[in-house]
């Protein structure tokens, strides 16, 4: 399904949508260029789910862990710094992808490989008007 959002109000009604599709074990793939909205979009479908103390993007701690009084534990990944499926390999993403708890991975390219085929993948792309286009897809990733 794609949704046009012309500013940052039109993100909360397209994060409520996903939360009804997200259950324990749901895991969310964004995927846009820098700046595209990635965290912003995250950070909305964090705070639907009760989540207050957002830390921002984990850029440079590549995970940041929450509880959500719905949801239990969440985990909000940035990948952007990983230079390998070896180095996701050793911080022990694959374990963290298979908790049975709710995941957003911001730069999943870098871990496709690990991701399972029912993973819920958002698109996010700017426009030069600075809208956005976002685009929710239940996908296989072969």
């Amino acid at each position: 399904m794609d949704y046009n959002v012309n500013d940052l109000d039109g993100i909360r009604p397209i994060a409520l949508d996903l939360l009804e599709r997200l259950k324990t074990g749901s895991i969310v793939v964004l995927v846009g260029e820098m700046g595209a909205g990635k965290t912003t979009f995250t950070q909305s479908v964090l705070r639907a789910m009760g989540i207050e103390d957002l830390e921002g993007s984990p850029t440079y701690s590549l995970i940041n862990e929450y509880e959500s009084p719905y949801f239990g534990k969440v985990y909000h990944m940035d990948l952007y710094r990983l230079n390998s499926l070896d180095e996701a390999l050793d911080i022990g993403i694959e374990e963290l992808l298979y908790q049975n708890v709710i995941c957003f991975i911001e730069w999943p390219e870098k871990i496709k490989e690990l991701l399972p085929d029912n993973t819920i993948w958002v698109y996010l792309r700017a426009n030069e008007d600075l809208s956005r286009i976002i685009t929710i897809k239940d996908e296989n990733k072969s």
